[in-house]
């Protein structure tokens, strides 16, 4: 994502949070998703520095760790949302996409989880392509071992990206059915449904948000890794329901992303939904507050929220 994109998002976070309502709603913990060594970290990644968060945004993310936001108990209705906030790879906008996203939805009586995922780095990581995938498999493994203590239904558990976080959420549930993570418990790490916000969704040359494939999959991938990570091209018959949202005005990922996303979806007989908005640009859900009212009654009709 490019430093101006990056530069209007974090402002444009401030002023929604500035903006919204101020409620009870507070995390409850934050937590280190993994119980021993980081899979595929490097010994540079063990000696690195501990994250650094900026207002707003987290620029520096070696260490994997879930926000837990909890509904009031009378609320609660099992279902639970891992949210995977954009950033173009490059940085994580973990106040406007996730925080914010969180508190609406443990108001709504749904358990959110913030991912605070690794941002892909060569120094870091063996393969900087699978550790985010590694992250986001490893998150939805935990909140479904510990679903007791959050009072979650295992079988309503969904992910939620934005932007290239879209591209993560999409590609965990897209690529459930191989562990990139040690599971001896052969937990499910298919989620339930899955919510894309201006999603990146392909890796493929002509459509792709060129700054987010370089750095997940580096200057010059291969033709089958850019495939393999192309998540129109991953559906297969179990791939969870879908609830995209868009403008046709975006200029930093194209509206095709979800577009071609939701034709593929469609063709192997899906659910899937789909709001476009014709204009708003690239982060939108910052100018319209009112953007999770159709998600939520997505939700409601499906019966992960009632």
């Amino acid at each position: 994502m490019a430093t101006s994109l990056i530069r209007k998002l974090f402002f444009a976070g401030i002023h929604f949070c500035l903006i919204c309502t101020v409620n009870s709603i507070h995390a409850q913990e934050i937590l280190e998703i993994y119980p021993g060594k980081i899979p595929g970290a490097t010994v540079a990644a063990s000696n690195a520095t501990n994250d650094t968060k900026y207002p707003g945004l987290i620029r520096h993310s070696v260490i994997p760790t879930v926000e837990v936001f909890l509904p009031a108990k009378d609320k609660a209705n099992g279902t639970a949302v891992l949210i995977c906030p954009g950033g173009g790879y490059s940085v994580i906008v973990y106040e406007g996409e996730g925080i914010s996203t969180a508190k609406r939805f443990a108001e709504n009586g749904i358990a959110a989880f913030v991912l605070k995922y690794r941002l892909p780095n060569d120094s870091f990581s063996v393969d900087k392509s699978v550790a985010p995938l590694q992250d986001a498999q490893q998150a939805i493994k935990y909140i479904r071992e510990n679903a007791g203590k959050w009072n979650v239904d295992i079988h309503k558990v969904g992910v939620v990206g934005f932007s290239a976080g879209g591209h993560l959420a999409s590609t965990l549930a897209t690529h459930f059915n191989k562990s990139y993570i040690d599971n001896p418990k052969k937990t499910n790490l298919r989620p339930d449904f899955q919510v894309l916000v201006y999603p990146v969704i392909t890796m493929q040359e002509n459509l792709t948000h060129k700054d987010s494939r370089k750095k997940l999959l580096g200057a010059e991938p291969s033709k089958e890794k850019v495939d393999l990570f192309s998540n129109e091209l991953q559906i297969s018959d179990s791939t969870p329901p879908a609830y995209l949202t868009h403008t046709a005005d975006d200029n930093v990922v194209d509206v095709d992303n979800s577009i071609n996303y939701f034709e593929a979806l469609r063709k192997m007989k899906i659910a899937v939904e789909m709001h476009i908005y014709p204009k708003g640009g690239h982060g939108f859900i910052f100018r319209q507050p009112g953007w999770m009212d159709t998600l939520l009654l997505w939700m409601k009709n499906n019966k992960w929220l009632n």
